[in-house]
């Protein structure tokens, strides 16, 4: 196992299942101290200190961003990773739905990252990466509202990389495809042909299987290296092909 991030400090958002607990796991096996923002510690204890922390309120985000201060003065990279989904049409939405993914997904990344900038601007090698999704790129069904919201994403990823490139801290987004995390698993567990549903979202993809989380998390961590220090304003698909092959039936 690599060690280029011995030495850093990393937050990472979401951290405590999915995508994010193995973005953690990442970072600490390569070396990296980590701080797991998340409601609920998860699986993170072997590898992140955890910190009570909903993306959602400013309040949680500032008190979050207090105790990781008064134990570090410097941060290196930010992984924006919470988020939360919605199915359904703009017909099937609700003003509720519209409200909990923009706020959540987008203001989110805004208010986590506003927290975090006073200690990545200490940093020789400051890197945010952002996830995204495939939804930000194609059009999916029933996908209407977190469609919307992780186009947002896809924009303030390249908003902010122009903010703060001449700061030296870099900003990208990785874009899965369908992952094979507890929120797709919830949501194929309430569709009424589980099997079915499975198996739609796994061919829908022209690798024919679902991307696993480790592989966005290897994504992630490749955009979060101090090597990668040209890469800034960069969206990296993580998707099966999905986005731009197009395979014969």
């Amino acid at each position: 196992m690599s060690t280029e991030f011995t030495g850093l400090t990393a937050v990472v958002t979401g951290a405590g299942s999915g995508i994010g607990l193995e973005v953690a796991k990442s970072l600490h096996a390569q070396g990296a101290k980590v701080f797991g923002l998340d409601l609920n510690e998860g699986e993170m204890s072997s590898v992140a200190t955890f910190v009570k922390c909903d993306v959602g309120s400013t309040e949680s985000v500032q008190a979050a961003f207090a105790t990781i201060s008064s134990a570090t003065s410097v941060l290196d990279i930010l992984v924006n990773n919470a988020g939360v989904g919605a199915a359904g049409t703009v017909e099937q939405a609700t003003d509720e739905e519209w409200a909990r993914l923009m706020n959540i997904n987008v203001a989110g990344i805004s208010r986590v990252s506003a927290a975090a900038l006073p200690l990545l601007r200490k940093s020789k090698s400051a890197s945010i990466v952002n996830t995204c999704s495939i939804a930000a790129t194609v059009g999916l069904p029933n996908r209407a509202v977190y469609s919307a919201s992780k186009g947002a994403v896809l924009s303030l990823t390249y908003a902010m990389a122009a903010d703060h490139v001449k700061e030296n801290i870099r900003v990208n987004c990785v874009n899965p495809g369908t992952a094979d995390t507890p929120w797709v698993q919830r949501l194929l567990a309430n569709a009424a042909d589980p099997a079915a549903e499975r198996s739609y979202l796994e061919q829908r993809q022209p690798m024919g299987r679902l991307v696993s989380p480790q592989e966005v998390a290897s994504a992630i961590c490749y955009l979060a290296s101090p090597k990668q220090s040209s890469t800034t304003g960069t969206a990296l698909a993580v998707d099966g092909g999905m986005n731009t092959l197009r395979l014969p039936k």
